[in-house]
């Protein structure tokens, strides 16, 4: 499936091309505050439609996840790490997915405060 989204404003779009089979809500200080619903797709399938340039970064504690974020709504668009393979991972909020009902989507819950 190919999908499409952006921040509030529209200043940071994407494509993102995969099967949404779930989604994943985190209790980790940053996750909990920002309520994303995150999808994981390999980062060459997420493709950002607008200047990279129009979004933010934060790191914190291992700085290990680049969370993106439009520089001039706030909304947290994306994420990117590595996974415990090596591989690139972008963590797409589907919040900001164009025509998903996410009430249909399965979600699984992480313990990010027990890290």
């Amino acid at each position: 499936m190919h999908y499409k989204g952006s921040c509030h404003c529209g200043q940071v779009a994407f494509e993102a091309e995969g099967e949404i089979q779930g989604g994943l809500t985190c209790n980790c200080s940053m996750c909990s505050r920002r309520a994303s619903m995150l999808w994981f797709v390999p980062r060459d399938k997420f493709v950002l439609t607008t200047p990279e340039s129009a979004a933010s970064s934060y790191t914190f504690n291992k700085h290990a996840i680049e969370h993106h974020f439009c520089a001039n709504c706030g909304i947290h668009v994306w994420g990117e790490a590595n996974d415990p393979q090596g591989n690139r991972i972008a963590a797409v909020n589907l919040r900001t997915i164009e025509g998903i009902d996410l009430s249909k989507i399965p979600v699984q819950e992480f313990d990010g405060r027990a890290l």
